[in-house]
């Protein structure tokens, strides 16, 4: 991943990611990352042409969204 220089505080890149990012991340195979998206029950990203991307404080604020309905639960 990135060097400490180019992370932000929650340890993600200071850079949109990409869904190889987003799968190295949560450890999952990339499938599953493009998976999430058809269902939309994964972090949620946009397009930019023909790519996906993801914002990193969006990918954060997911987490701890997830984090919190599993505390709950």
């Amino acid at each position: 991943m990135a060097s400490a220089a180019t992370t932000l505080r929650a340890g993600l890149p200071d850079r949109y990611l990409t869904p190889e990012d987003i799968a190295e991340l949560f450890d999952v195979p990339l499938e599953t990352v493009y998976h999430w998206r058809k269902k939309r029950t994964g972090p949620p990203g946009f397009r930019v042409g023909r790519h996906v991307r993801y914002d990193p404080a969006t990918v954060r604020a997911w987490v701890t969204q997830q984090s919190e309905f599993d505390a709950a639960a």
